[in-house]
């Protein structure tokens, strides 16, 4: 399969979870009548953005893989014969908590959860206080249409992130944000780069809606493996974003642009805290 219709649900979000699961269902719903294959789902698609300050009653919104939220889509992607990327609070092991998203194929089975890596501690958005750094990598998923990965909001900005996935495979990488205020141009500017750089399309779903100290904004896009956006960015409301995908872009780009190829893979042993040294001398430690 080389063309694809994938999607994005952005909607705003109250503080009842069963409401926000029900109004994300009825837009995954709407997706699949309209011919979306592949729906991605905003940030913490099931609450309010509870990371605004650090309250421990915020706990009790999380909920396992097969917790409620997971399971009803799970179900809906069965019945719409969709793949849908969800992002949750996840409650782990042993008092862990991740910012996850689950991965669920077009059968509704469940292929596989990422857990966000890097965990932004800034004003208003308190994650250090409820996340745990994911401790499952950089996996790919296998999906009907190939592999596809995910960076969630903050791990975007640190390109090692796609070029691992890039690497094992993925031709898109799914982007869930919770951008607020004036920063859209700075999510163009990098998406677009790690796209060029790996030959890979990167789907960034943003959290949309006024809530008490955030004005999301929405502005959902889809940029092909040259960076180009596929179409104009999403509103700034409730809706569907819906994009047609040439996979056959990705090896076509990556060969006409072969970045990939020309890797020095030797050369970059300080990302791992090792020094290269000069032929013929050796290390002191």
């Amino acid at each position: 399969m080389s063309t694809i219709k994938a999607a994005s649900i952005q909607m705003k979000c109250v503080e009842d979870k069963k409401k926000n699961l029900a109004k994300a269902i009825g837009l995954i719903e709407m997706a699949a009548e309209r011919g979306s294959e592949l729906i991605f789902l905003q940030e913490l698609f099931n609450t309010t953005w509870f990371p605004k300050d650090a309250d421990s009653d915020n706990f009790q919104l999380a909920e396992r893989e097969d917790g409620e939220a997971i399971s009803e889509l799970r179900n809906i992607a069965a019945k719409t014969s969709t793949v849908i990327a969800a992002p949750f609070f996840e409650e782990g092991v042993e008092g862990l908590y991740f910012n996850s998203t689950a991965v669920i194929d077009e059968n509704g089975g469940l292929i596989g959860i990422y857990r966000k890596t890097h965990i932004p501690q800034i004003p208003l958005y308190e994650e250090g206080y409820y996340f745990a750094a994911g401790d499952l990598g950089f996996p790919v998923f296998e999906t009907k249409f190939g592999k596809i990965g995910v960076q969630i909001c903050w791990d975007n900005f640190y390109p090692e992130g796609s070029r691992i996935l890039a690497l094992k495979g993925a031709r898109i990488i799914f982007a869930p944000t919770a951008a607020a205020f004036a920063s859209q141009e700075r999510w163009k500017t990098v998406i677009s780069a790690n796209a060029i750089v790996n030959g890979v399309f990167i789907f960034r779903a943003n959290r949309v809606g006024n809530e008490e100290k955030h004005r999301f904004y929405g502005e959902s896009f889809c940029v092909d493996p040259t960076g180009e956006l596929l179409e104009h960015p999403s509103g700034t409301g409730d809706g569907i974003y819906e994009v047609e995908i040439d996979l056959s872009l990705v090896q076509q780009t990556r060969r006409d642009f072969p970045y990939l190829k020309g890797r020095r893979q030797e050369m970059y042993g300080t990302l791992a805290g090792l020094e290269l040294q000069p032929e013929g001398q050796e290390s002191n430690k």
